[in-house]
């Protein structure tokens, strides 16, 4: 018994033992779990990476042919960046400069002057705050072309001095503004009450009948004898505008000097152009110390030949300050053709028309590529649409003058008007590119027709349009960094960013 008795005391102190020894190793392993020294493995949680937030560093406005979108801001995300893909680059270069921006605008006609001074006053003022205002919600027109005299877009044809029949007025005392003073006149001191800074190109359609070789508006030509007293018709004209409060930045001598179709009109070729300049325009400028500048040609893009004569002659030179062109006939490019030839003169597109005929796609395309981009890539300091506004009927025009000329507006009653393609075509250029900027490099890439520019407070400006026939993918690439963005066929659209 006894050795039974000794048997189990020896087993139950090693059980005691173990348990002892089991005890301790728990309360171990539990004050090494709980220090810095711990081994045994940690779960952590998955890594979720934040989203990558992408800040708009491209603001855009779209105009579309189908009209669905006429110059609307858009509202998706254009971020710079350097993710590769296959698309085609538009590549801008700040650092490549061309020609100094002067504007971009319409001609305010006389026939423009009536309908709008038809507005109320209410009415009237939100337009012109619209067309020539700097808001939000304004195009910021900065450049206008007005008529010396009547064009055909007047309801008549009247010149400053004009005389019955056989008369004559060789001291220009009969000169006088009156036919102009409660319509362009009036409308221009309200638009530079918006716009002290819009300059101002003036052009006749005919001189006085008195001083040509025939007695009607309709074609002639100015008589030789008559050169001087022209001349200083001009002179006269520019100093009774500045009495008013009216700078004249600039003149041509004669619109469309080889169409005497007109009413009015006037003839005029190179030769007479040229000794009209040096014998008579300049050297009265000059003597009066007229700043304005003489601006020469003022016609279509297929006779580059016409101001090229005049800039070849020396002493017409000094008195010319450069070249306007149309583009119902030619190719924008004669504008380069005559730059290359004088890079020290400088490049104007003045005038080109809608019609009531045309279509608002097709016209938002040819006149984009042509007269904003094609103009610009071709050394213009302006771009220029025709008519700012005329009534529903296209009116009023003269006796045979345009009628079918579509006005960027069009005023509708009293209280309403209408913006039309020519207004878009303009707006988008005119609402970013104010007078001052500077075009700079980006290339062509297929159909997507393009001009950029550096504006004076350093914002960059990209005009694209889609002249193809299916949308494009495409990216703005600039500081080796880029955009993708895409364009519907017909479409433009203007892009900024800082």
């Amino acid at each position: 018994m006894a050795d039974l008795k000794t048997i189990k005391m020896k087993l139950n102190f090693k059980n005691t033992i173990k348990v002892l020894f089991l005890a301790i190793a728990v309360f171990a392993q539990a004050k090494c779990s709980s220090s810095n020294d711990a081994v045994d493995p940690v779960v952590n949680p998955p890594v979720v990476n934040p989203p990558v937030v992408v800040t708009n560093d491209v603001d855009f406005w779209l105009t579309k042919g189908d009209l669905s979108a006429l110059l609307a801001k858009q509202t998706g995300i254009l971020g710079f960046g350097t993710v590769s893909n296959s698309y085609v680059n538009i590549e801008v270069n700040a650092a490549q400069k061309y020609q100094t921006v002067d504007g971009f605008g319409y001609t305010l006609t006389g026939g423009s002057a009536d309908v709008i001074n038809q507005l109320t006053a209410t009415k009237k003022s939100a337009l012109l705050q619209e067309l020539f205002g700097s808001g939000e919600n304004s195009i910021g027109v900065s450049y206008i072309r007005i008529s010396i005299g009547a064009s055909d877009l007047n309801a008549s044809p009247f010149t400053y001095d004009d005389l019955p029949t056989g008369s004559t007025d060789l001291d220009l005392a009969k000169f006088s503004l009156e036919k102009d003073k409660t319509g362009v006149i009036a409308l221009l001191k309200e638009i530079l009450a918006i716009n002290p800074k819009i300059l101002i190109l003036a052009t006749p359609w005919s001189a006085p009948l008195w001083m040509k070789d025939k007695d009607s508006f309709i074609g002639g030509r100015l008589q030789t004898q008559y050169y001087d007293v022209y001349a200083k018709y001009f002179v006269k004209y520019i100093q009774q505008m500045k009495a008013e409060g009216i700078v004249i930045d600039a003149v041509t001598p004669q619109n469309e000097p080889l169409h005497g179709g007109n009413n009015p009109s006037m003839e005029m070729s190179a030769l007479e152009q040229t000794n009209f300049i040096k014998n008579n325009l300049g050297p009265a400028f000059k003597a009066a110390n007229i700043a304005t500048k003489i601006i020469s040609y003022d016609h279509n893009c297929d006779k580059p030949e016409y101001p090229k004569a005049i800039l070849a002659d020396p002493a017409a030179n000094p008195f010319v300050d450069g070249s306007a062109f149309h583009l119902y006939a030619g190719d924008i490019s004669a504008l380069s053709n005559v730059y290359n030839a004088y890079p020290d003169k400088n490049i104007y597109f003045t005038e080109q028309w809608t019609s009531s005929t045309g279509e608002f796609g097709g016209d938002l395309k040819w006149h984009l590529k042509n007269v904003i981009i094609g103009s610009m890539r071709n050394w213009s300091r302006n771009a220029l649409e025709w008519n700012l506004a005329n009534n529903g009927s296209f009116e009023p025009h003269t006796a045979g003058g345009c009628n079918t000329c579509k006005g960027a507006i069009t005023v509708t009653s009293s209280e309403a008007f209408q913006r039309n393609v020519a207004y878009y075509i303009i707006a988008h250029a005119s609402k970013f590119v104010p007078a001052g900027s500077v075009r700079i490099a980006s290339n062509i890439s297929g159909n997507l027709q393009n001009v950029a520019f550096i504006t004076p407070s350093g914002s960059k400006v990209l005009i694209v349009e889609n002249d193809g026939q299916a949308a494009e993918i495409f990216n703005i690439k600039f500081n080796d960094k880029w955009v993708t963005t895409s364009l519907q066929a017909g479409s433009v659209a203007t892009y900024t960013w800082k």
